[in-house]
């Protein structure tokens, strides 16, 4: 494998393991917990969640579909074509989920709380996080030969 494909590979791991392992904190505890903000402080909670976690997000998904998308046409020996096209698909997913679903909900809930919009949030983001937890399989499963 050239050096720039396999720093395509170690950057593509990277992205989606630390974006599998934070998507399970935010799923787990941090959207959950986002209906026990006192009401008078949840407007300027929701706009620093989405300053910070723009920059916690952003560049690793970024990074991911860049990736994602290089992969398809360099792709290793080390896989197939089939698990390019998967893990790009899975990164269409993770975006197109984040653009229809939660990304409005966050949008809502930066003009105050409101349960309805945060049980969608909730509820949507296993999407994301179904998504994730496959591309980290995905990867492992190269790593351990099945791919």
């Amino acid at each position: 494998m050239s050096e720039w494909v396999e720093l395509i590979w170690i950057v593509q791991l990277v992205s989606t393991w630390y974006m599998t392992g934070l998507i399970w904190f935010v799923q787990l505890v941090h959207y959950p917990l986002m209906n026990r903000v006192s009401p008078p402080n949840y407007v300027a909670f929701q706009q620093a969640h989405m300053n910070r976690t723009v920059w916690a997000v952003g560049p690793m998904m970024l990074l991911e579909a860049i990736t994602a998308t290089l992969l398809l046409f360099t792709r290793p020996e080390i896989f197939s074509m089939n698990f390019a096209l998967i893990g790009f698909g899975l990164v269409l997913v993770l975006w197109i989920s984040s653009a229809v679903f939660q990304v409005p909900c966050h949008f809502k809930l930066e003009k105050g709380f409101d349960p309805v919009p945060h049980r969608r949030l909730v509820r949507t983001n296993w999407i994301r996080t179904v998504a994730w937890s496959l591309r980290s399989a995905l990867l492992a499963g190269v790593l351990g030969g099945a791919w």
